[in-house]
């Protein structure tokens, strides 16, 4: 069955999600004070975002890897990017997730506590 447009834009974000690093990435991201060096000289975490290369420290994956991953949760809207000399960083588009969330409890409807308990 194919996809709608309408779902399609839940699905590439839970394609993106559906790896362990990136989910733990963007859990990161929602922090970025508590979980990354944070330098205020340099950039603030929350309004440019982090250095890729923070990111990959964190990970211990390859920089390619890394940039890949970022790249996918771009491209599902989950964060942004912003250049910072020749370094990229990322924070979270808070405003694209809320969105997601919203429009995924429509999809997919909201759980009540009588339905968890349902067989």
């Amino acid at each position: 069955m194919p996809v709608t447009g309408d779902l399609a834009t839940l699905i590439e974000p839970l394609k993106a999600l559906a790896n362990p690093v990136r989910f733990q990435v963007l859990q990161w991201l929602r922090d970025p004070e508590e979980h990354f060096p944070v330098d205020p000289a340099v950039t603030d975490p929350r309004a440019v975002g982090v250095c890729v290369s923070h990111i990959q420290a964190k990970t211990g994956l390859a920089q390619s890897t890394v940039s890949a991953y970022m790249a996918v949760l771009e491209r599902a809207g989950l964060v942004r990017s912003t250049r910072v000399g020749k370094w990229t960083h990322y924070r979270r588009d808070e405003e694209r997730i809320a969105l997601l969330v919203e429009e995924f409890g429509r999809e997919v409807g909201e759980a009540r506590t009588g339905d968890l308990l349902s067989p």
